[in-house]
């Protein structure tokens, strides 16, 4: 066996009290293309940080070639090793492709910059790796495939013969896709190794002979990709102990009134989306991290506008553009990110859980401060959440104390539709249990709820979930489902190929174009 081009042992990596890697491993083999998966929190971004350079790991070790890793303040030794592409490019749009290329070491003489020199050089680096681009281009201008060829020339300039590709395809139509591939196949003959991050299973299975299996922040198996049939990858990805579990939600009786329906909904995010969601009802949205799950879900609150389609809310068409014109039209929401969307550190507990019913409390604009006070005093006790009382700071309290108190600002309004978006994302267990146990109330009283998230034991809950893949609607999961079968539909091999844009969904899909 050949010295592996790369070696991670044991990688430990922590964030605070938060674990991110807790085992990581891998063994990269010179000029194959290795498969790194996992669901998402299984650690492997936090692992390609180690293997650029980005964060030295609290234990373990890095090696290429043999060798030790270079100390993280040498970076020039490290783009010497590995570059990375990320989904979004990280080259300078305006720059023409030769000044991208050569950027902070354009060729010069006396000081002066050689632009007839920096054109040459930038054709030959172009041409030696078979990258078929402009390179006086403005890179702006460039397709997506071909500003990431921009980049992994950029990188082999360097002297890098390892290439992480993170999510690459998620951009990309088929064609293009295709296209990557053989670029990749024929970079791959000349002595390039990449390691490929992909969400969509398919893609490891057409181009990748090894793939690694990171769950729960650790190390799960590492296998030829020919001997490892797609039911044990995503046996591997889920764990063998869950693999049985059920989605325990409830089927909701045809004959409950439709509150939410959406039709046509297009964006740059997501297309051709069709959805209902009924009264009491609860409806999950599944899907990677580019499927355009939580675009779709924040426009219903008025966070984004769509470039087409329609949405009506018992009725009434659903304005989109505008927080408080959906508040108004009956939408609460939990957003993504309870510190920067979802909380105003500088104020109380009662203050920002009282935040979207102010009118309520007083008249011509005064808010009395016994009515805030009572009608937080409710939603604390309604919530459970653990504080000294509605003057406290919520800067004071626990993540899972702040979680509870946005839901109870979403909650405070009396929506007709809950927008729900990673409810119980890095809370406690209790709290966990707690924010859940409130959706169910929601639903126990009539109202409809839309919730998208990565964890299972969310979705667990949801009485249907849709799959979101590259923007559309691939999958409609009823109550019963096992964590198998969606985590398959994430990942793209429901249907035993990539489901890519351009492609045809099932009839189960929940629109008439899917």
């Amino acid at each position: 066996m050949s010295t592996p081009l790369v070696q991670a042992e044991a990688v430990v990596k922590r964030y605070g009290p938060t674990v991110a890697l807790a085992d990581g491993r891998l063994t990269v083999r010179p000029g194959e293309s290795h498969a790194l998966v996992g669901r998402n929190g299984a650690g492997k971004s936090t692992l390609v940080t180690v293997l650029t350079g980005l964060q030295a790991p609290d234990a373990g070790t890095v090696r290429f070639d043999g060798e030790p890793a270079p100390p993280l303040a040498d970076r020039d030794a490290w783009r010497r090793k590995v570059a990375c592409v990320y989904q979004k490019p990280t080259v300078v749009p305006e720059l023409t492709v030769a000044e991208n290329l050569f950027l902070n070491r354009q060729p010069a003489g006396r000081g002066v910059i050689s632009w007839r020199r920096l054109r040459r050089e930038a054709a030959e680096l172009l041409a030696t790796w078979d990258v078929c681009v402009d390179p006086g281009a403005r890179t702006a201008d460039l397709r997506v495939e071909d500003r990431q060829m921009v980049e992994i020339a950029r990188a082999l300039s360097l002297g890098a013969r390892f290439i992480v590709l993170d999510e690459p395809t998620a951009q990309l139509d088929n064609r293009e896709i295709e296209r990557l591939f053989t670029r990749m196949r024929s970079l791959q003959d000349s002595g390039v190794t990449f390691l490929f991050i992909s969400h969509h299973l398919q893609e490891v299975y057409e181009v990748c002979q090894t793939v690694t299996v990171l769950r729960d922040a650790r190390w799960i198996t590492t296998a030829p990709v020919a001997d490892l049939p797609k039911a044990a990858l995503v046996e591997a990805m889920a764990g063998e102990s869950v693999a049985e579990r059920r989605g325990h939600g409830r089927a909701v009786a045809p004959g409950a009134p439709v509150l939410l329906e959406a039709r046509g909904l297009t964006s740059p995010a997501y297309r051709s989306v069709d959805l209902t969601v009924r009264r009491g009802e609860v409806v999950g949205l599944a899907g990677s991290s580019g499927s355009g799950k939580t675009e779709l879900a924040e426009s219903f609150a008025g966070l984004h506008t769509p470039t087409g389609g329609t949405a009506r809310l018992d009725g009434e068409k659903l304005p989109f553009g505008d927080v408080r014109a959906a508040l108004r039209a009956g939408v609460g929401c939990v957003p993504r990110d309870r510190h920067e969307q979802g909380l105003v550190s500088g104020m109380s507990i009662g203050d920002n859980a009282t935040l979207s019913v102010l009118d309520r409390l007083g008249r011509a604009g005064f808010v009395t401060t016994d009515a805030r006070r009572r009608f937080a005093a409710e939603l604390i006790d309604r919530l459970d959440i653990h504080t000294e009382g509605p003057d406290q700071p919520v800067s004071d309290l626990s993540g899972g104390n702040a979680q509870k108190v946005v839901m109870a600002r979403a909650l405070a309004s009396g929506p007709r539709l809950l927008v729900l978006i990673n409810p119980t994302a890095g809370v406690d267990v209790r709290s966990k249990e707690s924010l859940l146990a409130r959706m169910d109330g929601a639903r126990d009283d009539g109202t409809a709820v839309l919730v998208v998230s990565d964890e299972l034991d969310d979705l667990r809950r949801c009485d249907r979930v849709l799959v979101l893949f590259h923007g559309r609607v691939v999958a409609e999961h009823p109550a019963g489902w096992r964590d198998h079968e969606l985590i398959a539909s994430v990942e793209g091999v429901d249907h035993g190929h990539r489901i890519a844009p351009g492609d045809t969904p099932g009839p189960s899909a929940g629109g008439p174009d899917d």
